[in-house]
């Protein structure tokens, strides 16, 4: 080998060795001082139009629950402001609460106990006009004022307004079945559904978009350029559960379609609810199935706002227990975030079907209390948000891109 090829082969594995080294320099996890208290759980990750990372939680003395948020400011939290509190509320490790702002609009919701039954419970919503310092008395979501499950809550802001999707109970009656299990309790079936408020919470619309669904999966929903979309479990009567998406296209939401058919079969809720995200009119989901008994995470690109999907791209490791996120980079990529048995992992995924080795974010328990960890995008940074189960409190972490 001459003296000169050698030296090009040098050059060449020091180039490639130097660059994976900036790339993995590039993905390593930065622990974040976290503004929650002690007994804090059910974190939630929120970043508005102005680049604001919005992050709210629950907190919990003795009885009292308490609903709290908090801003990121450069890289330090700001101080906590609380939203509401309450010793009649449903606390619920997979129905976490959400924030939604935009400018000094900023809305919130929590679940309250309407009745002795088990599940009988309301979704409570508050909004506040001066960026969270000062909050209206909450109002109750839904109108149907019966003792029933009402919950799963995406809230986003939707032009000057905000879009709201629950899954509904009232078809589904559950008063005088106290005790009754949450998977398969109901005497009829879990509905969803969706809303337009206004800044003060007032509903301008209301739509039911399908009569029948997975009882207690989380919903998700993402603004596109032709206007919202809803991505949830859907139930079959033959009890298959895939995902399915709904869309408001010219003030008319289509019917549910299947964004994959996995031809999930399953007699009870697997309490794992999709993850859906939009640039304009391209869209990406994220979700978990178990469907021939291999539990697994896939991902599926749209370019036309959910009309059309390409093929399922799996992201799991083989250990895959779902509590998924995902987060677009631009319309060909998107980060996505799930649970590897205790392990929190991230990867990036890409609409042609590659996907990059992932990283760990962080590990917390397998049990229910451990929840579903969060995960939004700030410019070029990753911000992550979980449960530590151990120490009951709410870990925060960034990465860059």
């Amino acid at each position: 080998m001459s003296n000169k090829v050698y030296i090009i082969l040098v050059l060449l594995i020091g180039t490639a060795c130097s660059k994976d080294q900036r790339q993995k320099e590039a993905r390593q996890i930065s622990p974040m001082s976290s503004p929650a208290g002690a007994n804090s759980s059910e974190p939630f990750l929120f970043v508005d139009k102005d680049s604001t990372v919005y992050l709210s939680w629950v907190e919990k003395i003795d009885t009292i629950a308490a609903l709290k948020f908090s801003k990121l400011n450069g890289q330090e939290w700001s101080d906590p402001l609380f939203i509401a509190g309450g010793n009649n509320w449903f606390i619920n490790w997979a129905d976490y609460p959400m924030i939604a702002a935009q400018g000094q609009n900023v809305a919130a919701n929590f679940l309250q106990k309407s009745g002795e039954s088990t599940y009988a419970y309301d979704v409570q919503l508050t909004t506040s006009n001066d960026a969270g310092k000062t909050w209206m008395s909450p109002i109750v979501l839904h109108d149907d004022k019966k003792q029933a499950e009402h919950g799963f809550v995406t809230l986003l802001p939707f032009g000057d307004n905000f879009f709201v999707t629950w899954l509904d109970g009232r078809n589904a009656s559950m008063e005088g079945m106290d005790g009754a299990d949450h998977q398969s309790g109901h005497h009829g079936a879990m509905s969803l559904r969706a809303a337009v408020l206004d800044a003060r919470g007032n509903k301008l619309n209301e739509w039911e978009l399908d009569n029948k669904t997975c009882d207690c999966c989380q919903t998700s929903a993402a603004i596109t350029s032709n206007g919202p979309v809803v991505v949830y479990r859907d139930r079959s009567d033959e009890e298959i559960r895939d995902m399915s998406i709904v869309r408001l296209i010219d003030g008319q939401w289509t019917q549910p379609k299947s964004i994959h058919i996995d031809n999930w079969k399953i007699a009870g809720c697997p309490v794992n609810g999709p993850r859906v995200f939009a640039l304009k009119n391209n869209i990406t989901v994220a979700w978990f199935s178990a469907a021939s008994d291999t539990s697994h995470v896939n991902v599926i690109f749209s370019s036309d706002g959910g009309a059309t999907f390409g093929k399922p791209i799996r992201v799991d490791e083989g250990n895959a227990i779902g509590r998924v996120d995902i987060v677009m980079i631009d319309d060909r990529s998107a980060i996505v975030s799930w649970m590897e048995g205790k392990e929190i992992k991230a990867a990036k995924v890409f609409s042609d079907g590659r996907k990059e080795s992932s990283i760990s974010v962080g590990s917390t328990s397998e049990s229910r209390s451990s929840g579903f960890p969060q995960m939004t995008l700030r410019g070029n940074q990753l911000l992550f948000a979980w449960t530590d189960d151990n120490k009951k409190t709410i870990k925060v972490a960034s990465v860059s891109l």
